[in-house]
C-alpha cells in the first residue's frame, strides 16, 4: 500500500482509518484504512480519527483494529 495522507485540510499525517457515511441510515463508520482510496470516503490519521464525532443525530459505529488494542494480546 502507497502513503496516504489524512484528508483533513493542511495535514500532513499518514492515515491509519477510513470514515465512511451511509446517508440512509444516517450512520458514520469509522475503520481500519481501507485497501485502496474511495472516491467517497475520507482517510484519517490517529489523532483525527479520535477525534472524530458524528452530525448531529447520526449515529458513529467505530471499529477497532485489533493490533492497536493493548488488551488483544491477553
Amino acid at each position: 500500500m502507497t502513503f496516504r495522507p489524512c484528508s483533513r485540510v493542511a495535514c500532513l499525517e499518514p492515515s491509519v482509518a477510513t470514515l465512511t457515511f451511509d446517508y440512509g441510515e444516517s450512520l458514520a463508520v469509522l475503520g481500519p484504512l481501507s485497501g485502496r482510496k474511495e472516491p467517497h470516503s475520507f482517510d484519517l490519521c490517529s489523532a483525527h480519527a479520535e477525534r472524530t464525532s458524528a452530525p448531529q443525530g447520526w449515529q458513529l459505529m467505530k471499529h477497532r483494529v485489533v493490533a492497536d488494542d493493548p488488551d488483544a494480546a491477553r
